[in-house]
């Protein structure tokens, strides 16, 4: 089951619709849809929990609380659309292209993709481009 929670004046225009891309991208993967909660926030919301969680005093897009259990996908992962939008403009893409790779960001890293080294940031952004592809 995928939630969708907002703390600010946002929303997904057809949550159905993401819903259904997250699960086929999970199902894709091998993997089962758990509990996965999507918090849609702003940096001061995502910041007291960077420092709060994870004794970080830096502003970021996501943060994600990991409770996958083998091949049963679940957690809680945090955006702030104020990164979400700033990252679009960086990179010249989209908000909704920019807020959908986050969105799945999380999801992959629940299912072991990582992304300290370069390697694995190729690997991390060539799988969040297949997923990308997949919504429809």
């Amino acid at each position: 089951m995928i939630e969708f929670n907002y703390e600010l004046d946002f929303k997904l225009v057809d949550e159905s619709l993401y819903s259904e891309w997250i699960e086929r991208v999970i199902e894709e993967n091998e993997f089962t849809l758990g509990e996965l909660n999507y918090i849609f926030c702003d940096d001061a919301y995502l910041l007291k929990l960077n420092v709060e969680f994870l004794e970080h005093d830096t502003l970021t897009d996501i943060i994600s609380f990991d409770y996958t259990m083998g091949k049963l996908v679940g957690g809680d992962i945090f955006i702030s659309l104020e990164r979400v939008k700033e990252n679009a403009e960086k990179f010249s893409h989209s908000f909704e292209e920019e807020l959908k790779r986050v969105m799945i960001h999380g999801v992959m890293h629940y299912m072991g993709y990582k992304d300290k080294t370069e390697e694995e940031k190729k690997t991390m952004r060539s799988v969040e481009d297949n997923a990308l592809s997949l919504f429809k």
